[in-house]
């Protein structure tokens, strides 16, 4: 992506399909314009199209050089040149090394998914096994997100099932609890847990803190990589137990030897020529790749996860895993060494970038020979397998998307399809639910509720269609504008650039939580599905003519028939007569699965809400009532509503409550009534 030697611009050249110039600068001419002011620096540019939209994002060790190779309107692939042609403007941040702009460009593709660029398209967090410490009696779970307790840390797992299996297992090794403080503190019997022997019961005494202590630190060794060792000593213990008698302590022994063994057999590969390493593996194949990534830790496999990244038909296998490695690692600790079947194009920046990440050598390697050439391999096939399913999956996902696109006659194959439903009890506990589908299935990770007051909406079906649509695109046409705002950066120099960063661009050194990352109310929908009949439509469609989208959305309403059977679906679309499908038509059933999960999640989502309700005291509502005073207030009165029958002068006699605080008490319950 580096630029050469100034380069020298030949003659403007027509570009295909060019009938006549605009008004306003387009294409190369909009490029040329750019570059003569641009500075011999290193930044990040972005090409920006006629309505806004970022279409490139790329990084250069000197800008003038780097966008004087597209300013020159020739010699590029196919997309590139498309690219170049749908350009009006090009906006650049300047930075002090080419290092920090591969940083910032990493953190800007993930934000603004430029239509040209790599994109990684799946950046959830990974889980991890904690050992809480912050307890006489540690704890082992499962953790996401921010480590803000003491405790040990091992990870990450490639997904929640593999460290579910590892948990069970560690339970049975080790005994270990695993509920909460609350729940530990208020035990006086053992739980089921203890029943089934994945609980050695230290909430009832019926094990030592010396002896439980050392459960914690077996448990320890093995996640830190001393498995063999502590199968050894767990061995020889058992051998001297047996000899001295003690067949049930024996017996428990030879139970932890045989479940450390299962979590190592079913790890499979445990390499013994380092302790970790991430393995990446790119198989390509009819213009899509598949991307394997493989977790090794402690000498352990903690698993592994497919990735599809979107990227364009021309790219090479090293600009891709070079792109997909900077998104990968952009919110990520990198290990120590990482292993590819290819080397990436930037390989010497990218090491130097993740090294600033980690605070310590990060080496990426090719391997040749050895152990560590047979794990890539192992992961290259495995990337090969998961892209040939994937493409026989696709293919016919593709053709019920063509049914779709035929049905509702759209232009092309729907990418994303939005399905809107309600769900509440009389009014009561209502909210709005958005699922998104598109050709790899249900997008989970950009499902949304929309909570409805019940003074507000009281139950009105069309009121509420109409104010989730609205919130959903208002949110997406603020999300589009913040994104697509020009960054105010200086183009003079580095420290005019590092005071863009901080007053008004992107701050690439702060994290992002799991909430924004997976923020998708700026993505354009392809069809909007409304469970529901010509008055929800309605009601829809008004939201979007108030937002200036009536007519450039493409949406339809999908309600039952009649008699409320599945395979009579009526289906609205604005200008059209309701008309049905056949009863057999696999589009039908497409349709239906989508109508259905949607109904499904605003189920399950107001269930949700439902129960929350049902547990919550209306206690929690008064400002100053804690834990503690919430707990001497049921204890004196025995409920909440015991509490709201109180006198203002026995509500001043409970331990933690002064004057201040009984009044306001006791203006609550009466202000209520």
């Amino acid at each position: 992506m580096s630029g050469a030697d100034k380069p020298t611009l030949p003659p403007l050249e027509a570009l295909p399909g060019d009938e006549a110039a605009p008004p306003a600068l387009k294409g190369v001419e909009a490029i040329r314009d750019a570059w003569k002011r641009l500075p011999p620096k290193p930044g990040v540019y972005r090409m920006i199209g006629a309505d806004g939209e970022v279409l490139y994002v790329g990084k250069a060790k000197s800008l003038k050089n780097r966008v004087g190779q597209y300013a020159q309107g020739r010699g590029h692939t196919n997309a590139i040149y498309r690219m170049i042609h749908q350009t009006t403007a090009l906006e650049v941040i300047v930075t002090a090394t080419e290092t920090e702009a591969l940083l910032l460009e990493t953190n800007m593709i993930k934000r603004l998914k430029p239509r040209y660029n790599v994109l990684m398209r799946d950046d959830k967090s990974f889980p991890f096994i904690a050992i809480r410490t912050d307890h006489p009696y540690a704890a082992l779970q499962k953790h996401r997100g921010a480590k803000n307790f003491k405790g040990k840390f091992y990870g990450p797992f490639a997904s929640a099932g593999a460290v579910n299996r590892t948990l069970n297992t560690l339970q049975k090794a080790f005994l270990l609890r695993s509920c909460s403080d609350s729940t530990f503190s208020g035990r006086t019997r053992p739980c089921m847990l203890y029943q089934i022997k994945r609980c050695a019961g230290p909430c009832v005494g019926l094990v030592d803190e010396a002896e439980y202590a050392a459960l914690v630190k077996d448990s320890a060794d093995f996640l830190e990589g001393r498995s063999v060792e502590l199968q050894e000593r767990l061995a020889a213990e058992m051998r001297e137990a047996a000899e001295a008698l003690e067949f049930e302590h024996a017996a428990r022994l030879r139970n932890r030897i045989r479940a450390l063994a299962s979590v190592r057999a079913s790890q499979g590969i445990n390499p013994t020529t380092f302790e970790e390493a991430d393995v990446f593996a790119l198989h390509g194949e009819g213009g899509q790749s598949c991307i394997q990534v493989f977790f090794f830790r402690a000498g352990q496999n903690w698993g592994n996860r497919a990735y599809f990244p979107r990227h364009g038909s021309e790219e090479t296998p090293e600009d891709i895993i070079s792109a997909f490695l900077a998104q990968f690692y952009d919110e990520r600790e990198p290990p120590k060494l990482i292993l590819t079947n290819v080397e990436p194009t930037d390989r010497g920046l990218l090491e130097e970038a993740l090294c600033l990440r980690a605070n310590c050598k990060v080496e990426i390697r090719r391997p040749e020979r050895g152990e560590k050439r047979e794990i890539v391999d192992a992961a290259a096939l495995n990337a090969r397998e998961a892209l040939g399913r994937r493409m026989a999956e696709t293919g016919s996902v593709a053709k019920l998307l063509d049914g779709v696109a035929e049905v509702f006659a759209l232009p092309q194959r729907p990418e994303r399809i939005e399905v809107y439903d309600n769900s509440h009890i009389q009014g009561a506990n209502a909210l709005g639910a958005m699922i998104v589908a598109g050709p790899e299935g249900f997008a989970k990770n950009q499902y949304r509720k929309f909570n409805m007051e019940r003074a507000k909406f009281n139950g009105d079906d069309f009121a509420m269609m109409k104010a989730m649509i609205r919130r959903r695109f208002a949110r997406m046409l603020a999300e589009r504008e913040s994104a697509e705002a020009p960054a105010q950066a200086g183009e003079d120099g580095a420290g005019e650039a590092n005071g863009a960063l901080a007053d008004g661009g992107v701050d690439f050194s702060k994290e992002r939580d799991e909430g924004e990352r997976e923020s998708r109310f700026g993505a354009w929908p392809d069809l909007v599905l409304i469970d529901g009949g010509e008055g929800q439509l309605a009601a829809a469609l008004e939201a979007l003519e108030e937002l200036g989208l009536k007519n450039r959305i493409a949406i339809a309403g999908i309600a039952k028939g009649v008699d409320r059977d599945a395979g009579r679906e009526r289906f609205f679309i604005p200008g059209r007569a309701p008309f049905r499908l056949d009863e057999k038509s696999p589009v039908l059933y497409y349709l239906q699965r989508l109508r259905d999960e949607a109904h499904r999640f605003a189920i399950g989502a107001h269930r949700g809400k439902r129960a929350a309700g049902v547990a919550k005291n209306p206690l929690d509502e008064i400002g100053g009532i804690g834990p503690a005073r919430k707990r001497a207030l049921l204890e004196r009165f025995g409920s909440a509503r015991g509490v709201s029958r109180a006198a203002l002068a026995e509500l001043e006699t409970v331990d933690g409550v002064n004057k201040e605080l009984a009044k306001r008490i006791y203006d609550f319950f009466h202000d209520k009534r």
